[in-house]
């Protein structure tokens, strides 16, 4: 076997859904490792989730083109392998030509090293109308660029530049250092060695150059902050303390040093892509509705209780899905897609359940919830929030949905107006459960209450259908015995 037929170049895939490109997060293989098929040897995040991709080919690993952390397009080469290791080492690549003729691409280095001289009509670097540092032409102020070399009279003593040729450009010469002056006075000013002024009459001033007395440090009593005798005669006999210099407080800093920037990819850029899309696509209605819950936070207290439900998760999710559930089944239309000359009325409900995870909000949902049982439901539900928790979310859970519930409660907010999933025609907001006061059987008790928020796409939902939709989600929640009984 030839060595370009047992070194197999592995190019990343379509991971589904119209993916286009993946972030390597960790390579779980290094060159020189031997490798089984479908063996992981990568762990890649797309738009949609972090997923393992497993080899086509055992082998040993011979290159990995890209480190950990690079955006790479689908079909690009990541990998290769050699697929007959046992067959012997490979050759060494060649330095010469390739049998095409091609020669061998030159390294960075090599090009570095390469100085390119300036093309015919172009001006070299250090003349007048010249690149200068910083990518500016040099120009000579008010007479416009020139392409002679710039000429200075020579100093006293210097050497000709004929006779002084240096590897180097020698540094510039040291300005000197100018002391500064005190200003003249005037007005009865006296101006310090740091250009502020000092008022004091000429008298005051002439006392104070007789008693030897410098009116800089002083702190004047006058008017204005002026000088005046006793200041001085109190300087001069050692009992007024000299002005402590005022240290200005510096200036807030507003660059870059105080800001951070966050590459947008992955799931944060398909999440922006979707939202705007569908923000600005499908015409937006939100409806609340607060609701007395504590009969359904009583009914689940039982649930936890019988045996066959000790080992089950039971949350306030569990029920506001299953109302959802029985709510589609007496308004499908709820349960569609605008497809622009139509409307797909889907008798499957993919419940989605949006999930706020370490990278980014992702939507996975339940397959075909309307057909499970309670238990399974509730089981179905444990497993979709901990999977994404865990970052292991893969792309198909993530597609498909078709409905859409966004539990905010858990942060403690009461309710919002959520943005539609593309394709999907309403999305459900469940917020805290709170214990206030209520009017229940004409006297103000205390109660478990909650706001639900509704958005739908207006296009499919009118405000009838939007409404009693979501007042059949929350007559259930008030009453789920009564409900069931009435609507199975």
């Amino acid at each position: 076997m030839s060595d370009m037929s047992r070194i197999k170049t592995f190019n990343l895939p379509d991971l589904g859904e119209g993916l286009t490109e993946g972030e390597i997060l960790a390579w779980l293989v290094k060159v020189g490792d031997t490798i089984e098929l479908n063996q992981p040897i990568v762990e890649v995040e797309t738009a949609k989730a972090a997923v393992e991709i497993p080899a086509k080919w055992a082998g040993q690993v011979q290159a990995i083109f890209h480190p950990e952390g690079t955006t790479v397009e689908v079909g690009v080469p990541i990998i290769a392998i050699d697929t007959d290791p046992g067959a012997g080492p490979l050759e060494a690549p060649s330095t010469t030509a390739t049998p095409s003729g091609d020669l061998p691409t030159p390294s960075a280095a090599s090009l570095a090293a390469v100085e390119v001289a300036p093309a015919e009509g172009m001006i070299e670097p250090g003349l007048i109308g010249g690149a200068a540092p910083g990518g500016r032409t040099a120009v000579l102020v008010g007479y416009g660029p020139r392409t002679t070399a710039a000429k200075r009279r020579p100093r006293k003593g210097a050497v000709p530049a004929q006779a002084a040729a240096a590897p180097a450009p020698a540094a510039p010469a040291p300005q000197p250092v100018v002391a500064p002056v005190a200003a003249p006075a005037r007005n009865g000013q006296a101006a310090t060695a740091t250009g502020a002024l000092v008022l004091a009459k000429p008298p005051v001033r002439k006392l104070a150059k007789d008693l030897g007395v410098d009116l800089s440090t002083l702190t004047g009593s006058g008017p204005l902050g002026s000088i005046t005798r006793e200041d001085v005669q109190q300087a001069a006999s050692g009992a007024v303390a000299v002005a402590e210099p005022i240290v200005a407080a510096a200036a807030p800093s507003f660059g870059a040093d105080r800001e951070q920037r966050i590459p947008v990819k992955g799931v944060r850029k398909l999440t922006a892509e979707n939202m705007s899309r569908s923000a600005f696509t499908a015409p937006h209605v939100t409806e609340f509705l607060t609701v007395d819950v504590t009969r359904a936070m009583k009914a689940l207290d039982r649930l936890r209780g019988r045996r066959e439900w000790r080992d089950v998760r039971v949350s306030p999710l569990l029920l506001v899905a299953k109302a959802v559930l029985l709510a589609v089944q007496r308004h499908p239309m709820v349960n569609s897609t605008w497809a622009g000359d139509e409307i797909v009325v889907k008798d499957y409900v993919n419940l989605g359940i949006a999930a706020a995870t370490e990278r980014g909000l992702i939507v996975p949902n339940v397959k075909d919830a309307g057909r499970l049982s309670l238990r399974e439901l509730a089981d179905s539900l444990t497993d979709l929030v901990q999977t994404a928790k865990s970052g292991r979310t893969s792309p198909a859970a993530m597609s498909g949905g078709t409905l859409t519930i966004t539990n905010v409660g858990v942060f403690g907010v009461d309710t919002g107006t959520p943005i539609l999933p593309p394709g999907e025609s309403a999305i459900l907001a469940f917020g805290a459960v709170r214990e206030m006061p209520w009017v229940h059987k004409g006297k103000v008790k205390v109660r478990q209450v909650t706001t639900l928020g509704l958005s739908f796409d207006h296009r499919i939902i009118d405000g009838e259908l939007g409404s009693k939709f979501l007042r059949d989600i929350g007559d259930f929640l008030t009453d789920p015995e009564a409900a069931l009984l009435a609507w199975t």
